[in-house]
């Protein structure tokens, strides 16, 4: 029989490979600024745990979440034409834009974890008639896209 240090020590090498593990299959999605005053990807299906990155490849463009699930507090705009990473740790719908090109519809939306619960807080969100047109449409692309995975 193991003595109790030996059993601890092998508990806390397991536990350290298992984070290990989870961390190593995180997944890093990248989307880029466009010319045309659009992110590169509109919709991310990531798991929870995966980050995604915005880069700054065309000038003028940041990034502002404008809804997460409820239990995530939005986090701070990134700077104009600044490289910007988050980690998605809450499952959920995050729904993101350029604040300048907020009302011109450059929108982004990310699904974390396959999970839909706070899709009706979408109907909440005040924007343009072109920004609300683009965020319906992403809406009913990422329920589609969910239901065909």
């Amino acid at each position: 029989m193991y003595p109790f240090k030996e059993l601890l020590n092998i508990l806390s090498l397991w536990i350290a490979l298992f984070a290990f593990t989870k961390a190593a299959l995180a997944e890093a999605i990248r989307i880029e600024f466009t010319e045309f005053d659009t992110y590169s990807m509109e919709i991310a299906h990531v798991d929870v745990g995966d980050t995604v990155e915005w880069l700054p490849t065309n000038e003028g463009h940041n990034v502002e979440f404008i809804l997460t699930p409820r239990t995530v507090s939005l986090p701070k705009k990134s700077r104009m034409n600044e490289f910007h990473s988050m980690i998605f740790e809450e499952p959920g719908i995050y729904v993101y834009g350029c604040t300048p090109h907020l009302n011109t519809g450059m929108l982004g939306l990310i699904v974390v974890g396959g999970d839909f619960h706070n899709i009706e807080d979408t109907d909440e969100i005040v924007l343009s008639p072109v920004a609300q047109s683009v965020l319906n449409r992403l809406v009913m692309k990422a329920k589609s896209e969910s239901e065909s995975r």
